[in-house]
C-alpha cells in the first residue's frame, strides 16, 4: 500500500519535472536564437515583415492595396450584413452574460 503510494507520487514528481525542463529548455532556445546571428533567409524575413509593419502604421491600413480591395472589401462586409444582420463588422463583438 505504501508502495504504491510512493509509486504514484514519483510518476506525478517525474512529469511534473519533465514538463517543468520542457518549458525551460524551449524558453532557453527561444533565447539562445535571439543571440545569435540569424540565417540570411530569416533575416531577410523578419526585415520585410518589419518593414511591412511600419508601412502599415503609417498607412493606417493595408500596404499596396488599390481601388480593387477596397471594393471587395465592401461588397465582402455589405454581403455579411445580409446574411447576418446589422452592425460593425470589423470589430470582435462584446457578448453580455446576464
Amino acid at each position: 500500500m505504501i508502495l504504491r503510494q510512493i509509486l504514484r507520487l514519483s510518476s506525478l514528481f517525474r512529469s511534473a519535472v519533465s514538463v517543468h525542463l520542457r518549458r525551460n529548455i524551449g524558453l532557453s532556445a527561444i533565447v539562445f536564437n535571439k543571440t545569435k546571428e540569424l540565417d540570411p533567409v530569416q533575416k531577410l524575413f523578419l526585415d520585410k515583415i518589419r518593414e511591412y509593419n511600419t508601412k502599415s502604421k503609417q498607412a493606417g491600413g493595408p500596404v499596396d492595396a488599390g481601388p480593387d480591395f477596397q471594393k471587395d472589401m465592401n461588397e465582402s462586409l455589405a454581403r455579411l450584413q445580409r446574411a447576418y444582420g446589422e452592425g460593425d463588422l470589423t470589430k470582435f463583438p462584446e457578448f453580455k452574460f446576464e
